[in-house]
């Protein structure tokens, strides 16, 4: 997932993601995002899968069958009424993703083969109105959202209970096996706790530097549940701060974010500021020059490699000396974090790269 720079880039992006890596709400998108391994198939691509060609489509099916077929899947799921309801996000979100992998993406494959077609022409109409009606109750949503956290004198308070009730909401798979990738609880976080365009990117990344990515939400609950109002949580490598206004949302933990590029603190500060998140702070520097010496609990979603990696692990270790600490991980760094001496994985042996991972340093007796 490449950097980016407005609010609408991680929208884009992050459905993509979604639709493209791990999606579990219909049996057309499990059957056809399974294929998808490495997030990076397209919508276009998609249609290739069902149209590889005039011959092969025709052969298989009627063409007044598949236009039988789409409008049947059109008018079920109009009929879905729950969709319609303003609560219903992720519902919503699942029929906006079948509307366009299912029945608009079907249609421009046909009208790619067989040319436009009038019939085809009113039903893509359809299919873009129906989408475009379920846009606008996601709109008319987070507006009203938006209203009761501004008027709460507690606003921090308000967004845990709106996040902590959708998440309920969404995760009836909670217990699935992770297999990486994005979904509708991410496209909530991103609107929820959108704010204003992010500027250019202003700073080259070091070679050892790796491109921001956001870590899923999924992910930042499972780590707000280990960590309490008592810790001061660190996440390095923060970008635009959705790990530490969450880890203080969902636990009051003091948290605070490590980040190299400006545009992103900034925008951190931002959101930070919208919601009156008085305990999170963001630290625009190298990682490498930060004082962690108050921190109790750190976060790492593989900000870098090599060197850079290993001067980081020694800073920690240092703090570590005076206090146990716990580090948590996720992504490929993991495995880097496993080969410290200074430290034990308390779930697991750190060998997936969509896992949580929590470690603990020795006591300091142990080291001597």
């Amino acid at each position: 997932m490449p950097r980016c720079r407005s609010v609408e880039d991680f929208k884009s992006i992050g459905r993509d993601f979604i639709r493209h890596s791990r999606y579990k709400s219909t049996s057309f998108s499990r059957k056809i995002f399974r294929k998808c391994l490495t997030g990076s198939v397209t919508s276009a691509s998609l249609s290739c899968l069902e149209f590889k060609g005039k011959r092969e489509v025709i052969l298989s099916e009627s063409y007044e069958a598949m236009i039988s077929e789409i409008q049947n899947d059109l008018e079920k799921t109009k009929a879905e009424t729950s969709i319609f309801e303003l609560a219903n996000f992720h519902m919503r979100a699942d029929a906006i993703d079948f509307i366009v992998f299912h029945v608009i993406d079907r249609i421009e494959g046909l009208i790619q083969q067989i040319g436009q077609k009038e019939e085809l022409i009113q039903l893509r109409m359809r299919a873009n109105r129906l989408k475009n009606k379920l846009e606008d109750i996601d709109r008319e949503m987070f507006r009203h959202l938006e209203q009761q956290i501004s008027r709460s004198k507690h606003k921090g308070f308000v967004l845990r209970k709106i996040i902590d009730g959708f998440f309920k909401a969404c995760y009836d798979y909670i217990g699935d096996e992770d297999t990486g990738g994005y979904d509708n609880f991410d496209i909530f976080l991103n609107r929820l706790l959108s704010t204003s365009t992010i500027h250019d990117v202003t700073y080259e990344l070091e070679p050892e530097m790796v491109f921001y990515q956001k870590t899923p939400g999924r992910i930042i609950v499972e780590l707000s549940k280990s960590l309490n109002q008592n810790d001061v949580f660190f996440d390095i490598g923060s970008g635009v701060g959705q790990v530490v206004i969450l880890v203080n949302i969902m636990c009051d933990a003091k948290a605070i974010g490590i980040e190299f590029e400006p545009s992103f603190c900034n925008y951190a500060d931002s959101v930070a500021s919208k919601f009156d998140l008085v305990h999170v702070q963001f630290i625009n520097e190298d990682a490498r020059k930060v004082d962690y010496s108050k921190g109790s609990v750190f976060f790492l979603y593989t900000p870098f490699i090599g060197k850079m990696m290993q001067d980081v692990l020694a800073l920690l270790r240092k703090v570590s000396l005076k206090n146990v600490i716990r580090i948590f991980s996720y992504g490929p760094c993991s495995r880097i974090i496993a080969q410290e001496n200074w430290l034990t994985c308390r779930n697991g042996n750190a060998d997936g790269v969509y896992k949580l991972y929590e470690f603990q340093s020795f006591a300091r007796d142990n080291f001597f």
